[in-house]
């Protein structure tokens, strides 16, 4: 009999983390049903005490899906696992996961406590916890560095205490596969009343190994897994989502159950990057751009003759569909909501339109519309919105001259222009821009995203700019790259009007 794998999705809660990443809630909701839509058991859908905007979102998501367990994370605080219970007051199916250091390093220098306090704090969390909902998950932070068996007591002490689902966190991403293995082996075999509780992986990828120390934890009686979409999250990342889906669909030799529905994999991964304007990495397993590329003449000869000489994977099994419908300046609406629909996004009938007349402009200037393309299109009215928007822009540069650019913007109405000379296009334009808005920034971060099929193609901007002690992020794209960094400039400056 298969072993059944629950897969618990922290994309918006531990994902969501990653400067530059925040999504408001009605991004978050969609983000949530499309999780819906993909088969996972439990969504963490935020930290309610840490915001009023974490507290709205675990609110609205509890309202808009059905069938996943919404999961509220907390300390092992009294007033969070109180906010966190309110948070969940709409969720069908509700879970609150809290939770305390317990390695050394927590213990000693963040708690500045002892093993037998911080393992009485984590008895009362759970109680505490026990009060709102039935299901209730306890994570050991830093479980990857602590005593294993320290570990053990804090576990047991935790399952009699009513904890459902036990979290063995390598926080650090520290661990090496057979460590992590062993320290899931050791508490199968020295907790005594495991089997009344799931244990749960959270492995971080600060070492590149987040997804074989999470299988060698399945392998060794982990029964849930903790992931997000792309393996987003903070530092180096989480689990991938689609690994250790792709992993248990392909090693049937495991005999290890999702309830993903892998075809979905592929539009969720859009959505997710477009809506956080996180870019995946072109050789990113099962979702990058070249995941399923073949350049070697050897390898293209052998899948010309059988694709599973070089592809353990079917592109269709993860939504990557062999579709040939191209879209050009001479497609019409109906291919257009086809190829958005591939990739996730369902428009109404207005924002389609709107999308549309943008995608013929870019398709004007362009052989073919790319995936990516699309989506950036269909999220390009959350400029409309903006306090501060680009009118025109006008650059003249070259080879042997300085470089001048004239720029206009529209604020709250109001037209302003401004022109400056600069080292290049891009400095051209941007000290243009700093004429009008006359304010003390600085430039931290200017990150340009591969222009991956052609010099038609949409240049991505991401910026980091400083101003005021805080620093903010911009995203822009546009198939003239000055242009997109203008606009990902202009996109950090509407952040200070609206912090």
């Amino acid at each position: 009999m298969s072993k059944r794998l629950f897969i618990f999705d922290t994309t918006l809660r531990d994902g969501e983390q990653v400067p530059g990443c925040q999504l408001n809630t009605v991004e978050k909701i969609e983000v949530a049903k499309q999780l819906e839509g993909l088969g996972v058991d439990v969504i963490e859908a935020g930290f309610p005490i840490s915001s009023p905007g974490d507290f709205k979102s675990v609110i609205e998501i509890s309202k808009a899906v059905t069938w996943p367990v919404i999961c509220a994370l907390s300390r092992a605080v009294e007033k969070d696992i109180d906010a966190a219970a309110e948070a969940l007051k709409f969720a069908k199916r509700k879970r609150i996961h809290t939770g305390i250091g317990t390695s050394e390093y927590h213990i000693k220098y963040k708690f500045n406590s002892t093993p037998d306090e911080i393992l009485e704090r984590a008895v009362s969390a759970v109680k505490y916890a026990k009060r709102y909902v039935e299901d209730v998950e306890f994570y050991a932070e830093d479980a990857g560095r602590t005593d294993n068996e320290y570990l053990a007591r804090v576990v047991e002490a935790v399952i009699k205490a009513g904890a459902t689902v036990v979290n063995i966190p390598d926080t650090t991403g520290y661990c090496l596969p057979a460590e992590y293995g062993n320290k899931i082996k050791y508490l199968m075999e020295h907790v005594d009343g495991i089997d009344k509780a799931v244990i749960s992986t959270h492995c971080h990828n600060d070492l590149g190994m987040a997804t074989a120390n999470t299988m060698e934890g399945v392998l060794n009686g982990a029964r849930q897994v903790e992931v997000t979409i792309n393996g987003i999250g903070e530092r180096a990342g989480n689990t991938a989502l689609e690994e250790i889906a792709m992993i248990c669909k392909c090693h049937h030799d495991l005999d290890i159950t999702t309830n993903i529905n892998t075809q979905k994999i592929g539009g969720i991964s859009r959505t997710v990057s477009s809506l956080m304007n996180m870019p995946v990495q072109p050789n990113k397993a099962i979702v990058g751009r070249n995941a399923f590329a073949h350049s070697s003449g050897i390898h293209q000869d052998g899948v010309l003759k059988n694709a599973q000489t070089y592809e353990i994977i079917n592109p269709k099994d993860v939504g990557y569909s062999d579709d040939q419908i191209v879209l050009t300046a001479r497609s019409g609406r109906a291919a257009l909501k086809h190829r958005l629909a591939l990739n996730g996004v369902t428009l109404d009938e207005d924002k389609l339109d709107k999308v549309y007349q943008d995608f013929l402009r870019l398709a004007d200037k362009k052989k073919e519309v790319t995936d990516d393309d699309v989506l950036i299109l269909a999220g390009a009215d959350r400029t409309a919105s903006h306090h501060i928007r680009l009118d025109y822009l006008q650059v003249t540069s070259g080879v042997g001259i300085r470089s001048v650019a004239s720029i206009g913007l529209d604020i709250a109405g109001e037209k302003f222009e401004a022109a400056a000379t600069g080292n290049g296009p891009v400095d051209a334009a941007i000290k243009a821009l700093k004429k009008i808005i006359n304010r003390k920034m600085v430039l931290k971060e200017f990150t340009i995203q591969a222009i991956n099929k052609g010099s038609d193609d949409v240049g991505k901007v991401h910026m980091q700019v400083e101003y005021n002690g805080h620093v903010y992020y911009g995203f822009g794209a546009n198939t003239d790259i000055v242009a997109a960094s203008v606009e990902a400039y202009i996109d950090a400056i509407n952040k200070f009007h609206n912090k």
